[in-house]
């Protein structure tokens, strides 16, 4: 039996885990450079009965959103924090989140041309206004003045931005809308859902479990037709995904409102690891299970993607919690820990670093930009924007909402 300290305390395993899943993210999220990539690591289209790498990628990152939710309301709680300043928090987080990913899905939707500002101008300074909002400014009360006048420099600089603004095409502009809230704002809905269900169930894993099979099975009922008396209703009200988004992020609530049960009663034994590997299979298992009806897709959200998905997610947060937490296998891991501890910024960075280089028109040669050198070399960018957003954490700069 391996003993672990308080429930509240911040897993490695989970920073860890964030931090590959980062690393895989900007990974794949530089594909669009390349070409000759390979099928099995691409987005699948809409249609199509299949999952690329890229499309496991994203529903592990919002599985390890909900992990980290009972420890950061939990140690909140520890701090003192009334319900009502940990309700604010979330309501907090998740505007942040909202106004993140409408702004950022806005700026793919942008005019090529016809605004005040080259829209890569407007990409860079979109990215600034969310450092100066959102970075953790040093505790030093004699440059509070200074450090809330640059959160509200970042504030009127989105204002700006908002208001010269145009979507869509030149010939037919329209101004900013919410369309699909971006990543960031799909985070921001999970997270908000989430982190309300574990604030009224707490650490009572039967309301918890309740609470990510109703998202489950509402998708499932969405897709089986039964919530069709419900459709005049879709377009306003409705639960991102169709709960798939949330029921990611529910399942890793529930293993670690598990874990947190198992260190305050027995301690951590292999039952508990065994419980993550079934819990996957059984993931696992209702995926391939609900394949036959409406396939495997991210972009339709199937019940087939969020059950291998999940079941993927529990398996790995296993091998890694075993690997990190009990058997203390975490070195290996220190290049790439600021992706796991500052995601934000990483995740932000290469915004920046895309709009520089189509600035000054710099391209890499296309061998570089071709099947396995691309690879290297995309996977090479992905090291280096983690290398950097540590180096930034270093000098003062890293985002926390």
């Amino acid at each position: 039996m391996k003993t672990l300290s308080p429930a509240s305390l911040r897993l490695d395993s989970i920073d860890i885990f964030r931090a590959l899943t980062m690393l895989l993210m900007i990974f794949v999220n530089d594909f669009w450079t390349l070409t000759g990539v390979p099928e099995w690591m691409e987005h699948s289209k809409g249609p199509d009965d299949a999952m690329g790498l890229s499309d496991v990628v994203f529903p592990v990152f919002l599985f390890i959103v909900g992990l980290s939710i009972p420890f950061a309301i939990a140690n909140r709680k520890a701090k003192g924090d009334s319900n009502r300043t940990i309700l604010f928090h979330i309501g907090e987080r998740t505007f942040a989140l909202l106004l993140m990913g409408i702004f950022i899905v806005n700026y793919e939707n942008i005019v090529s041309s016809g605004m005040w500002v080259n829209k890569y101008v407007w990409e860079i300074l979109m990215v600034v206004a969310f450092f100066l909002i959102w970075n953790v400014y040093p505790n030093d009360p004699g440059k509070k003045t200074l450090y809330t006048g640059l959160k509200i420099l970042g504030y009127l600089l989105l204002v700006g931005l908002a208001a010269i603004y145009k979507g869509g095409d030149a010939a037919n502009p329209s101004w900013m809308g919410t369309h699909w809230y971006g990543i960031l704002g799909l985070i921001g809905w999970a997270y908000l859902i989430c982190a309300l269900i574990y604030f009224l169930a707490g650490d009572r894993l039967a309301w918890n479990v309740a609470g990510w099979l109703f998202l489950v099975f509402f998708n499932l009922a969405d897709f089986a037709g039964a919530l069709s008396f419900l459709d005049p209703i879709k377009d306003y009200v409705w639960i991102v995904g169709s709960g798939a988004m949330p029921a990611f992020a529910m399942a890793g609530v529930v293993a670690s409102v598990i874990y947190r049960l198992y260190s305050k009663r027995n301690g951590i034994t292999t039952t508990y690891l065994l419980i993550l590997v079934i819990l996957g299979v059984v993931c696992l298992a209702y995926g391939f299970g609900t394949r036959p009806f409406w396939g495997i897709s991210k972009i339709r959200a199937t019940p087939a993607w969020i059950g291998l998905c999940s079941g993927i997610a529990f398996i790995v947060f296993a091998i890694l919690f075993w690997m990190v937490d009990l058997k203390k296998v975490k070195n290996w891991a220190n290049v790439i820990r600021p992706a796991g501890t500052a995601t934000l910024t990483c995740y932000l960075v290469p915004y920046i670093w895309y709009a520089l280089l189509t600035l000054i028109h710099f391209s890499l040669p296309e061998f570089l930009r071709t099947g396995t050198i691309g690879l290297i070399k995309s996977f090479g960018f992905a090291v280096l924007v983690i290398m950097a957003t540590g180096l930034l954490n270093r000098i003062g700069i890293r985002l926390k909402i």
